[in-house]
């Protein structure tokens, strides 16, 4: 259960992520949980919901309020996956995610440092967090470390090699991830082209995804992109996800025709996906993500 002090936080936290927001011209939007289709995720379960699902972000609905002329929005909601429980996981959990039309993950990574700066400030954080014994320094600039260098430096072989044997996110989260924001956040960015998602890949290097995620004290806190605008080329991506899921067992549900129609008029964009609950644990010091929910699921 939560704790009073995180409790307490997590309001402060969620009262300052929207004086951000409202302070730097975003418009708070509210989209629907239940949706008839879903962006396909061969490492994600969605939670059905009837013949329809529970969302698993709100990125697509967001990305046509993009599309229909919302320049920058931002939303805090729950989200729902299955089979993700543990110290830092819940199988529904907040989300914040907002979204700016003509920018990119660079510009970004810019505002995400100043977001959780300011955030810190206004709870009474300072320039500092104090996470399980460790100071992270919130001063800018953050560390940027490219996949390919987080490789080199952490890891017994190259991205493209652990991409070759299957043993990407293995090696990811064993051997790169505990070294990542440690004493100040990283943005670990410029992830392998096929592990591009959604997102746009690199002008000039087809090789790489605009992809990046945020990392403080070992954690992931944030994933985002440079996104991509191109529905023949996220349809290509969808289709091969579709298989992927299938070859798992499950069922993809329908491809999201109605996203990928207003993808034309999407205009350039970048988009981020910040894991709150995940926020509010680092800014209280909580060992556990149950100290600064008001319910975990195993106390419903």
């Amino acid at each position: 259960m939560g704790t009073l002090r995180g409790l307490h936080l997590r309001a402060a936290v969620i009262r300052a992520v929207r004086a951000f927001f409202e302070e730097a011209g975003y418009l708070e939007v509210d989209t629907p949980l239940r949706l008839p289709s879903l962006a396909p995720e061969p490492h994600i379960e969605p939670q059905e919901s009837g013949d329809w699902f529970l969302q698993t972000s709100p990125e697509l609905c967001m990305k046509r309020l993009l599309a229909r002329g919302y320049p920058k929005i931002f939303q805090l909601c729950h989200c729902f996956r299955k089979e993700e429980r543990g110290k830092k996981h819940l199988p529904e959990f907040a989300m914040l995610e907002w979204y700016r039309a003509e920018c990119d993950c660079h510009d970004l990574m810019a505002e995400t440092e100043e977001l959780i700066r300011s955030v810190a400030k206004m709870v009474g954080m300072g320039e500092s967090l104090f996470y399980r014994g460790q100071r992270i320094d919130l001063t800018a600039p953050w560390e940027r470390l490219t996949v390919a260098a987080a490789f080199a430096r952490y890891a017994p072989m190259s991205a493209e090699e652990a991409l070759r044997q299957g043993t990407f996110d293995e090696v990811l989260v064993e051997r790169i991830e505990p070294h990542l924001g440690q004493g100040r956040p990283t943005f670990l960015y410029e992830y392998p082209a096929a592990l591009g998602s959604l997102a746009r890949l690199k002008p000039g290097d087809s090789t790489v995804a605009e992809r990046f995620e945020l990392y403080m004290a070992g954690i992931e806190v944030a994933n985002g992109f440079s996104e991509l605008t191109d529905p023949a080329e996220q349809r290509r991506r969808f289709v091969a996800d579709q298989a992927a899921i299938r070859a798992q067992g499950r069922d993809p549900g329908p491809m999201p025709e109605k996203f990928l129609d207003e993808l034309t008029a999407m205009p350039e964009a970048a988009g981020i996906a910040l894991g709150l609950d995940r926020l509010v644990m680092l800014i209280a010091d909580a060992a556990t993500i149950d100290q600064v929910v008001a319910f975990p699921p195993e106390h419903l």
